[in-house]
């Protein structure tokens, strides 16, 4: 089932190509192209990469269950490949669930954070949630640096534990100025 999240409604037209320019990405190019079954080990390796240094500061990394939780919760339909010069530089999915969407497996390869694409990308992303008039929530581990991205995209913290924050977005939430 497509949520039509980054489409018009079928997956065809799912791959929205978009222009990151100034010194995101240091001005490449990026795309957003559906996920096939295939990438889930790439996406995976991205995943420990990304994930190790906050999950090892919480005291909860274990190599193979960052890569395991990936591989079983992966679904194509709902997941894009970030794309660079036809490589895989990151990740996001948006599945429906509890009546609201879901943003999910949000990665960017470390070389690629830092610049404006994620920036980029969760803006493309939450133009299309908006148009929908579909409420966004996610969670963020603890003391993670994406938490500022999200919070500078208009999401709000609903709860917290000591591993984990619950926010939410309610569509059109303007962004706050960096």
């Amino acid at each position: 089932m497509d949520t039509g999240v980054m489409g018009s409604g079928t997956r065809s037209d799912t791959a929205v190509p978009v222009r990151v320019t100034g010194a995101a990405a240091g001005g490449a190019d990026w795309v957003l192209r559906s996920a096939v079954a295939a990438d889930v080990e790439v996406i995976a390796e991205l995943r420990a990469q990304v994930m190790r240094p906050d999950l090892e500061r919480l005291g909860r990394y274990d190599e193979h269950r960052v890569r395991q939780r990936l591989r079983d919760a992966f679904s194509p339909q709902h997941t894009w490949v970030v794309l660079i010069d036809r490589e895989i530089a990151g990740c996001v999915a948006v599945r429906p669930a509890e009546g609201r969407l879901w943003l999910e497996h949000f990665y960017l390869a470390p070389h690629h954070q830092g610049r404006g694409l994620g920036s980029a990308v969760l803006g493309a992303v939450l133009d299309r949630t908006d148009s929908q008039g579909m409420t966004v929530g996610l969670n963020v581990l603890q003391g993670s640096a994406a938490r500022r991205l999200y919070e500078r995209h208009g999401f709000l913290v609903e709860a917290e534990d000591p591993v984990d924050v619950f926010m939410m977005r309610p569509p059109g939430s303007l962004p706050t100025p960096s």
